[in-house]
């Protein structure tokens, strides 16, 4: 059955003249399937006979519910969406003074290895097609009743490991005849897999890539991230500097304190200058131990004592560590917190850049422990890639 929904709509229409029907009727079936319509029975404005022309060689992607998560201090709200192979995937909807942001993923599961991140535990099982990226967006918007303004790939999987299938969708979830966000609405964030940055780059695409750093020294990098014994720190950061040459767009840097590997001023200390020469914004975290393990249970507490030490380890006097308001994604909690900083860049002066922090799950801070943030569900627990048991 071919994947209709994944379909441009010049491949549309040629799709349907081979089946003897006139192509404007594919901006009529694209509509539709992007407005959320989950049978062609639905499509009123089609003949019957195409209707069943359709069914009989087509399918419509669209998740199954297995569980919505609702934050009771901001609304923030993460789905855990089963898909027609059995497989499952997470959704996060977070609410800014600016609209809502959607994290979609990529993949099911990730082959990139990260030692901090849970989504590559059990490896990659297989790519997301564009339809089923597009389903996040479109069924998280009808689902909540709130209008999608902005995108970020930061959910599960590497989206340049999925490159063509991104792409794709980023074309279709642009489309002005489907839901139109905007490119410069759209995040991609990248483990540094160099070929898909060069390639990007190459695409003249107005979103904003977002690179997922961690460390700034190849020895700590290696540990933690096996990606970089492939593509290196200091090529990753040769490969951000020519994108941001070649596009004049920013990028952004993401980094996971870790206590104990790379929370300390001599670790970040390195990257400042390389910062200020992409135009680049920094996302900072910090990671907490997982199972049981209270190994970090002190970093949310230093991070913010030490406050001070670490605006300098980033080269900033701008910068604020914040709570996480516990919304998980993955195993990750997001806050999404304002925060602003100033980094010099040589030529075009100073800049001003909003950030978010990211703090990966594991204890809750205990100013949170007072308060239950979700409403849960009773569904069993399904793992990234695991179908769900009947």
């Amino acid at each position: 059955m071919v994947d209709i929904k994944s379909m441009t709509l010049e491949e549309m229409g040629e799709y349907l003249r081979q089946l003897g029907e006139p192509t404007f009727r594919a901006k009529q079936v694209f509509s539709w399937l992007h407005q959320g319509a989950r049978s062609f029975d639905e499509m009123s404005n089609l003949s019957k006979a195409l209707r069943a022309k359709l069914a009989a060689t087509c399918r419509i992607t669209a998740p199954t519910v297995v569980r919505k998560q609702e934050s009771r201090l901001d609304g923030t709200i993460k789905y855990l969406w089963e898909l027609q192979d059995g497989n499952c995937i997470e959704t996060v909807l977070m609410q800014y003074h600016h609209g809502n942001t959607v994290c979609i993923s990529s993949q099911v599961g990730c082959r990139m290895g990260c030692a901090f991140c849970a989504s590559t535990i059990a490896g990659r099982v297989r790519d997301l097609a564009p339809s089923e990226m597009l389903d996040q967006v479109l069924f998280t918007q009808m689902g909540s009743g709130r209008e999608i303004s902005n995108i970020v790939l930061m959910g599960i999987g590497e989206p340049l490991d999925n490159r063509d299938n991104v792409l794709k969708f980023l074309g279709l979830v642009n489309h002005p005849d489907g839901m139109h966000i905007g490119m410069r609405h759209i995040s991609l964030s990248t483990c540094g897999v160099i070929p898909g940055i060069e390639f990007l780059a190459q695409q003249h695409l107005q979103l904003t890539l977002s690179v997922s750093l961690h460390a700034p020294d190849s020895e700590t990098r290696s540990r933690i991230m096996p990606v970089n014994r492939k593509y290196d720190v200091e090529e990753l950061f040769a490969a951000c500097h020519r994108y941001f040459r070649k596009t004049g767009r920013r990028i952004s840097f993401e980094y996971a304190m870790i206590d104990g590997v790379n929370d300390q001023t001599a670790d970040t200390g390195p990257g400042k200058d390389r910062f200020g020469q992409n135009r680049a914004a920094k996302d900072v975290a910090e990671l907490h131990a997982e199972d049981g393990d209270n190994r970090n249970e002190r970093v949310s507490q230093r991070v913010l004592a030490d406050d001070l030490a670490l605006r300098d380890a980033l080269g900033t006097r701008h910068a604020q560590v914040v709570l996480p308001d516990d919304v998980e994604h993955g195993r990750a909690r997001r806050t999404r917190h304002k925060r602003r900083q100033t980094c010099a860049d040589g030529k075009r002066g100073q800049y001003q850049a909003q950030h978010s922090v990211f703090i990966a799950a594991g204890r809750q801070p205990p100013e949170l422990e007072r308060e239950q943030h979700y409403q849960k569900q009773t569904q069993p627990e399904i793992r990234h890639g695991q179908a769900k048991q009947s």
